[in-house]
């Protein structure tokens, strides 16, 4: 087969962004460039390596097992690319991922306790959804992801062989609301209580649930404020704009005027935190982030638990 390194690449781009749209923005190449080069990929596999859909393309059983060996083969050659220009195994970079809440802060104490322990291990950081930050396990450009997930606790995705999945700790769902004004001084609220309430979100997407609002309300919920930052939506909260929902783990960084509540009459929403790593083994560098992160989320779950 005459795969270049090039087409290669590409391959894990739009394998890891779902659509040539998003591949081709992240590469700086045009969409018909990054067409060409998944043609050409696919005469020289002489299979077809995605299947296309409306949201995008999705990856073939031959797309997945190409994949499998190009992640491989790049990690090798920046490996090599690495020892060449001096660089070592135990400071190589790290590629971590997060859940939107975790970068407040479990990601940022653990990358500042990493700084002390680990001055010279390097990492990068992306906030992004489950099935966005599953891809990119799965493409080698993340090493390490911090996920939440709502039971039943599935694998993040469904490709073998299976992601490694670590759970850190379990926390309660909360509402987040003003100190003063309708719900001062309470410790709890009511699922009617809230129903009706101005609720703050995050933007809605095909991927991802509607992140602020209380599951299973009845009715149709009154988004009035669509927020992707946590911290913004929780400074609109003290602001008396409305409710929104947040863990436990936020605690630290809840702004003044803002207050943490129970909903009664409804199950309780629990989330867990896990930590997903790459079918691959980790390397010196990338555990030492682990650890990290394990201690902060040990810290995190005596502290709200």
């Amino acid at each position: 087969m005459d795969m270049t390194l090039v087409g290669l690449r590409v391959l894990r781009e739009v394998a890891e962004r779902g659509t040539i749209t998003a591949a081709a923005e992240a590469l700086g190449y045009t969409q018909s460039a990054v067409s060409r080069q998944v043609a050409a990929l696919e005469q020289a596999a002489g299979a077809r390596l995605f299947d296309r859909h409306p949201g995008g393309v999705r990856l073939t059983t031959e797309g997945r097992a190409l994949l499998r060996h190009a992640v491989v083969a790049l990690d090798a050659l920046d490996a090599a690319d690495r020892e060449l220009h001096g660089g070592e195994a135990e400071d190589g970079p790290v590629r971590l991922g997060f859940f939107p809440t975790a970068g407040t802060v479990i990601v940022s104490r653990a990358l500042a306790a990493l700084r002390r322990e680990h001055p010279r291990i390097r990492v990068s950081t992306r906030e992004g959804t489950t099935p966005s930050l599953a891809r990119a396990l799965r493409t080698g450009t993340l090493d390490v992801a911090l996920l939440s997930s709502r039971p039943p606790h599935r694998s993040p995705d469904t490709d073998a062989p299976p992601l490694r999945v670590e759970p850190l700790f379990e926390t309660r769902l909360a509402v987040a609301v003003a100190t003063s004004g309708r719900f001062a001084g309470r410790d709890s609220v009511t699922a009617e209580e809230i129903a009706d309430e101005p609720w703050i979100a995050s933007p809605a997407a095909a991927e991802e649930p509607l992140l602020g609002v209380w599951p299973g309300l009845p009715g149709r919920p009154r988004v009035r404020h669509t927020v992707r930052d946590w911290l913004t939506k929780l400074h609109l909260v003290a602001a008396g704009a409305g409710v929104t929902t947040a863990p436990p783990a936020l605690l630290p960084a809840v702004p003044p005027g803002v207050r943490l509540v129970a909903v009664e009459g409804v199950a309780e929403e629990w989330r867990r935190v896990s930590l997903v790593h790459a079918p691959s083994p980790a390397t010196a560098s990338a555990n030492a982030v682990v650890h990290a992160l394990r201690q902060e989320a040990a810290e995190l779950a005596d502290s709200s638990g």
